[in-house]
């Protein structure tokens, strides 16, 4: 069973319906008024399925050319997640990843879970492509199942710039994915860097339809990079509520609305449509971020819903 993070330019022909974020209005005024409509709540059902929960153990195949500095990236997104590791240099009010993804743990508190400890385990690279640069889904799952085999853990499948796979820039930009025999759950994200970056790195790069407005600066100069900790994020949120298709979402099961897919294109308050929102600027690099990590990381990170509200939450 799999989940995707959707293309954010399918949003397009349904922009009246859904809230979405290509179109830009030239009008201050208009943005101002636009800011001001509150969607209705969506609350989200569980539905009384397993959980991830307690010690995670993650591990990560990077599947292609990825450098050192690219993989800290990521390998510092997850130990962001863990508040221990910030709490002697930021304030529990303090924008954060791990205050961020405390409002996902809600929702397994909700269901009477345990807490989720983020434990990094082992990584993989396969530079040479292995099973080719043109992968099938079926292919991502082989893999997944290839690194980690333990009972309860989740595997993060990311590919390199270079690499194609079924329905990537057509239909999607990451799916997440489960074995519920073996308790095995799994995260695919590309690098589109090179392939769509206007659909799965905005808004670090300017959109490939609607108005031209500047893109955002990447937080970690990476543009590629950037737009995959977004979406490692969202499915992030999605696998650990929803990982077998039994979990917490609204909708069809074969095509669940998530904790974060239900907030696409919002990253910060007043957020619309072509507007991720009022984020905070590095002074020095001029790079937008909405969340601060470990070793003086910046991330920004998608909304997610508030399980209290049943609206789009952000950290800032």
């Amino acid at each position: 069973m799999a989940f995707s993070v959707s293309l954010k330019t399918n949003s397009l022909i349904g922009i009246v319906v859904i809230f979405h974020f290509f179109f830009v209005s030239p009008c201050f005024c208009a943005r101002k008024l636009t800011s001001l409509y509150q969607p209705p709540p969506i609350p989200l059902t569980y539905h009384n399925g397993v959980l991830l929960e307690g010690h995670l153990p993650v591990s990560i195949i990077w599947y292609g050319q990825f450098s050192p500095a690219q993989k800290s990236i990521v390998a510092d997104f997850l130990l962001s997640l863990n508040p221990r590791g910030q709490q002697e240099k930021l304030s529990s009010t303090e924008p954060s990843a791990s205050l961020w993804w405390k409002t996902v743990q809600t929702y397994l508190k909700k269901a009477g879970k345990r807490k989720i400890q983020i434990v990094p385990s082992n990584q993989i690279s396969d530079e040479s492509c292995s099973m080719g640069k043109t992968l099938k889904k079926s292919q991502i799952s082989e893999l997944a199942h290839a690194v980690s085999s333990k009972s309860g853990g989740l595997t993060l499948v990311l590919t390199a710039k270079d690499v194609a796979v079924e329905g990537f820039c057509m239909s999607n930009c990451g799916f997440h994915g489960s074995d519920s025999k073996k308790r095995l759950a799994f995260i695919w994200v590309g690098n589109s860097e090179t392939q769509c970056p206007g659909q799965c790195a905005w808004p670090f790069h300017q959109p490939i339809y609607g108005p031209q407005t500047p893109p955002l600066i990447a937080p970690n100069g990476d543009v590629g990079m950037d737009g995959m900790v977004e979406n490692i994020a969202s499915l992030l949120a999605g696998t650990v509520t929803n990982p077998f298709g039994n979990g917490y979402f609204q909708g069809s099961a074969e095509a669940p609305l998530e904790v974060a897919s239900a907030c696409p294109g919002i990253y910060g308050k007043g957020a619309y449509p072509g507007y991720a929102g009022d984020l905070l600027v590095d002074s020095s690099t001029g790079a937008s971020y909405n969340a601060l990590g470990v070793n003086s990381r910046k991330y920004l990170l998608p909304a997610v819903l508030d399980p209290s509200t049943s609206q789009c939450s952000t950290v800032v």
